[in-house]
């Protein structure tokens, strides 16, 4: 029996339902990204800006739009100083009409209650710049049944006009949360939501909000936080990834092709994802320094050291990045001579 694209296939058992990721391939279909974007740091553990600069218009200039403040911008560890700065720098980058997008934290611990004001304020410094806020999970928004965090987030919808939802594992971040697909159907029915980060690292979840999204509310945007899988773009997510820090203009390339239906996506898709799968092995938050190697080795900032208190990688990694990052160059770089 065929079906329409993101339909479901009835299973033997009535009450249940088995996904066609088949049906949910999207060939030739303009891919929108989001890179979330690395915040540069000198030998002395402090912000170096104009890297910073020169790497949001970097990422801009290739059509992307940039995040600031997430996880790849050390926002967990970073001041409501900093994040400000990044702000006023990334907008002056961007221009004033230009897209932006960043991360919306409040530290808390287990136990926590919802600390709304606490995020009403990352909201109004976000707005005030002109972005669109991600809201990133904290043990308080978390807390409770999925009717709970629904609540919540649809309190804080009533402060801004958009905002982008965030799912996080809770085996990758302990305060994070992956909704039942039924609450995520109630996400979907808050105007103000626009999109939402999917980072279960499972393709099975993402693919049932892709069909849900398909079916209920078709300008939704699932964005693949999956560093893991980068290719779930085929079946209609687009992306928020701290992996294309490493090389935006390779995402942008990658991306232009699936539009173009050109083969050689797969190729440069494949290049991408071996630095992925090897930037985001345990422990996981040291992919930031990975991606700080990535940009030294590629003469793009002159300092490859982490923000002080992320995990580091070895010194011996570098030499396995420059082969990864030559690999991507040939894909990316030599077969498009080839057009």
């Amino acid at each position: 029996m065929s079906t329409a694209p993101g339909q479901t296939v009835p299973a033997a058992d009535p009450h249940e339902h088995v996904l066609d990721p088949i049906a949910l391939i999207r060939p030739r279909r303009t891919i929108r990204g989001i890179s979330a974007v690395l915040l540069p740091c000198t030998a002395g553990g402090r912000p170096d800006w104009d890297a910073f600069a020169a790497h949001v218009a970097r990422t801009a200039s290739v059509g992307i739009t940039p995040a600031v403040n997430m996880d790849t911008g050390y926002v967990n560890l970073i001041d409501d100083a900093i994040r400000r700065e990044a702000l006023r720098i990334a907008r002056e980058v961007v221009g004033p009409r230009g897209e932006l997008v960043a991360g919306a934290f409040v530290a808390d611990g287990p136990g926590a209650s919802f600390d709304e004001a606490g995020y009403a304020r990352q909201f109004a410094m976000i707005v005030a710049a002109g972005a669109v806020p991600v809201v990133f999970p904290s043990y308080g928004l978390n807390a409770g049944t999925d009717a709970d965090v629904l609540t919540r987030l649809r309190a804080l919808a009533g402060r801004v006009e958009r905002f982008i939802g965030f799912e996080l594992s809770p085996h990758l971040l302990p305060s994070g949360r992956i909704l039942s697909i039924e609450a995520y159907r109630e996400l979907l029915e808050i105007p103000q939501c626009v999109a939402a980060k999917h980072s279960s690292f499972s393709r099975r979840p993402e693919w049932e909000r892709l069909a849900l999204r398909d079916r209920v509310r078709p300008d939704f945007r699932v964005l693949t936080g999956n560093d893991f899988g980068i290719d779930m773009v085929r079946y209609g997510s687009d992306w928020l990834l701290g992996l294309s820090t490493a090389a935006p203009e390779a995402f942008a390339q990658r991306d232009r092709w699936w539009a173009a239906g050109d083969t050689r996506f797969d190729e440069l898709d494949d290049a991408l994802q071996a630095l992925g799968d090897f930037a985001f092995r345990r422990p996981a938050p040291a992919y930031k320094h990975t991606m700080a190697q990535a940009l030294r080795i590629r003469g793009l900032i002159a300092c490859d050291e982490p923000y002080p208190g992320n995990p580091r990688r070895p010194d011996t990694d570098r030499e396995i990045v420059a082969a990864l990052l030559d690999r991507i160059a040939i894909a990316a770089l030599a077969l498009s001579c080839q057009a």
